[in-house]
């Protein structure tokens, strides 16, 4: 009897725990048949920015290759229709049970569940099995057994259970069956707007060549966006590329290998907090900071829109704004800075931000958006609250130190040589390529900012 793989934000098919769960029960029930699919929300795919489109894309065709050409992708609208979806998919594949990766975040689970219902109703079970984390959201708890609320510790106790071996698909080959035809890829709205390169086999690359290329000097480069200092795997982790497992296994115990396993952890931390704390993904985690004044209005949305477009006078938040535009990625140290920017210069709620670069970035995963942005807001899970501050302009001359990066994006400032580029109102021709002026003055900002928090520790 046959069995039905759901594809979700785990595209690839090795160190997939729930695909070889489906091919072990496939080849116990005799034929060895498995149905692999993915079901296409419009509604939700419709919602994304071309780039993002095109990167779900571009990974659903490297699947696709891996599979064969057996996957079979069905298009609907609605959550409820995706649950009917696979109840079709089941039975026109004779299956009597569905295996899919356990998704832990709200979205996720909520897909889950209704699948899960309407498949009981129609006698199809649904396995859910693994996570796509090294350690699954929940499983690191305090000896108390509550959760943390700090990294450190959390990272302490995640350490000896995230070592675990990646797996191989068993067997290496599969009898992929196409149970129902094949509706084909989701055609986006516009034609990317960059270079789109995705898929497990890139993934794989791509790690291979960091091995080589930059870990060793991950935790001295990793905060330079001037320089390829990252792993540049974002992308394939937010779609299931490559599993953290597989990563973790090939890290040693230099200084830059160390710190790039905190990082892994530091999203497996974000996961754990939004699962226990759901309402993180949209509301305060410290539920004071929702009493802070935030600034509205038309004035507050046109600087919104300055931000946005990457125009605020400012040329690192500028360079990075416009690095998202351009790219569909973001260096993480500029993201804090352009984050705080939009908090703590601007006065605006991070919910603002964080729905800006869920449309844009092609590395969106709803945790560590949603609990970066509530990191630098102050309003989450982090000991160094709301009064850090990133200065835009002492930020790019540390990171930057040559003004290449901020070259690069803004296209007004290139005539500027060396550091001068991140202070072009202190040069008398700093401005003749049409650069923005400032929208506001950092100095009285941060004044301001910190007056505000003063409020609400009043208020409490």
């Amino acid at each position: 009897m046959a069995r039905v793989f759901w594809f979700r934000r785990d595209l690839r098919i090795q160190d997939n725990v729930a695909l070889n769960a489906a091919v072990r029960g496939a080849n116990e029930d005799t034929d060895g048949a498995v149905a692999p699919v993915y079901v296409v929300d419009l509604e939700k795919f419709e919602a994304l920015s071309p780039g993002r489109q095109h990167s779900l894309v571009a990974s659903l065709d490297s699947l696709g290759a891996s599979l064969d050409r057996r996957l079979t992708i069905r298009h609907v609208r609605g959550l409820a229709n995706v649950a009917q979806e696979m109840i079709l998919l089941a039975k026109a594949a004779k299956a009597e049970r569905v295996h899919a990766t356990r998704a832990f975040d709200p979205d996720g689970i909520a897909e889950q569940n209704a699948v899960g219902i309407a498949l009981a109703e129609a006698g199809i079970f649904l396995q859910l099995d693994d996570s796509n984390y090294a350690v699954a959201p929940g499983l690191v708890n305090k000896p108390d057994a509550t959760a943390y609320r700090v990294y450190t510790p959390f990272y302490k106790a995640w350490s000896p259970l995230a070592a675990n071996a990646p797996v191989k698909l068993e067997p290496p080959k599969v009898n992929w069956l196409e149970p129902v035809e094949c509706m084909g890829r989701p055609v986006p709205a516009e034609p990317s707007p960059f270079k789109i390169r995705a898929g497990e086999a890139f993934a794989l690359r791509t790690f291979e060549r960091f091995l080589l290329r930059a870990v060793k000097t991950y935790d001295e480069d990793r905060n330079r966006p001037d320089m390829s200092g990252t792993s540049h795997l974002s992308h394939a982790l937010a779609h299931g590329e490559i599993h953290p497992r597989t990563i973790l296994a090939r890290l040693g115990d230099s200084p830059g290998e160390i710190v790039f396993a905190k990082e892994i952890c530091w999203r497996e931390f974000y996961a754990d907090v939004l699962f226990r704390n759901p309402d993180s993904l949209t509301d305060y985690y410290d539920p004071r900071y929702a009493q802070m004044r935030y600034d509205t209005g038309s004035v507050s949305d046109e600087r919104l829109n300055a931000w946005k477009r990457g125009e605020t006078g400012y040329p690192m938040v500028d360079a990075g704004m416009r690095q998202l535009i351009a790219d569909g990625w973001m260096h993480n140290r500029v993201r804090m800075i352009v984050a705080s920017f939009l908090v703590k210069d601007l006065h605006l709620e991070w919910q603002q931000g964080a729905e800006h670069f869920e449309y844009l970035l092609t590395d969106f995963d709803p945790a560590s958006n949603a609990h970066g942005w509530q990191w630098t807001a102050g309003s989450g899970t982090d000991a160094s609250p709301y009064f850090r501050i990133f200065n835009p302009i002492t930020q790019g001359q540390k990171f930057d130190p040559n003004g290449d990066y901020v070259r690069k994006y803004v296209a007004e400032l290139r005539h500027i040589d060396g550091a001068d580029v991140h202070e072009p109102w202190n040069l008398p021709n700093g401005y003749e390529g049409g650069y923005s002026r400032q929208i506001v003055d950092h100095a009285e900002e941060r004044n301001e900012a910190l007056a505000r928090l003063a409020e609400i520790k009043q208020q409490h």
